[in-house]
């Protein structure tokens, strides 16, 4: 999709890598829910406190199996801007983040 993409092995290194990323690097993240270290909901929680409001305001979207009715209001709670769910449609992927970034 023309994108270039950054990987975190754990919510704690995703947060890392934003904290410590020059403002504005990052135009959206994909966070995986189920995380070891940190999980997705922890990790947006600790990006959304970040002072660089670049930073915290980066569009996030849970990539998770969990896609009940409640994990999307959860993925919402926890300050994501969107929701995707496992197995993961390009398609779909493709509009969201358009949606996101336009």
């Amino acid at each position: 999709m023309g994108f270039n993409v950054e990987t975190a092995e754990n919510g704690a290194q995703a947060f890392e890598k934003i904290k410590a990323a020059e403002s504005g690097h990052f135009d959206a993240v994909l966070m995986d829910i189920q995380m070891p270290v940190m999980n997705g909901y922890e990790a947006t929680k600790h990006i959304r406190e970040l002072e660089d409001r670049k930073k915290s305001t980066v569009p996030i979207v849970a990539v998770t199996a969990n896609a009940f009715g409640e994990d999307v209001r959860r993925a919402h709670d926890a300050g994501m801007n969107a929701h995707i769910a496992k197995p993961i449609d390009p398609e779909n992927m493709r509009r969201v983040l358009v949606d996101l970034l336009s």
